[in-house]
């Protein structure tokens, strides 16, 4: 997978920010997000993922972010609350590369049924 196409997924997910949040934080957040869904092979990628910054300084976790992510025919929902805005960027990575993960696996394994047993026509 090239750059291109690794930002072509970014660009396709939407990053809104709410509240106040800086170009350079939503910028590492899309590289993030863009990272998390670089997969070879990977279904089309659509969706949004939203940052909140709180106002009140007395926060303890004043970043959080919630993503809905289509891939494929999959919803992917992730929620994530940190204390910095890195950190939410990383957090939202892992828990999207997980679920990522997930689909894919899920993907790849076939759900076929078993042999019947003999008592049920299968081979003896």
């Amino acid at each position: 997978m090239t750059a291109e196409d690794i930002g072509a997924r970014a660009d396709a997910v939407r990053v809104r920010a709410d509240g106040d949040v800086d170009e350079e934080s939503l910028a590492y957040l899309r590289e993030k997000v863009g990272a998390a869904l670089a997969r070879p092979g990977f279904p089309p990628v659509s969706g949004e993922v939203r940052v909140v910054r709180a106002a009140a300084h007395h926060v303890g976790l004043p970043w959080s972010a919630g993503a809905e992510i289509r891939v494929g025919g999959d919803l992917v929902v992730v929620h994530a609350r940190e204390a910095s805005a890195r950190e939410l960027a990383d957090r939202l990575h892992d828990r999207l590369r997980g679920r990522a993960e997930h689909i894919a696996h899920r993907a790849r394994e076939t759900r076929r049924t078993a042999v019947p047993p003999w008592w049920r026509g299968g081979p003896k």
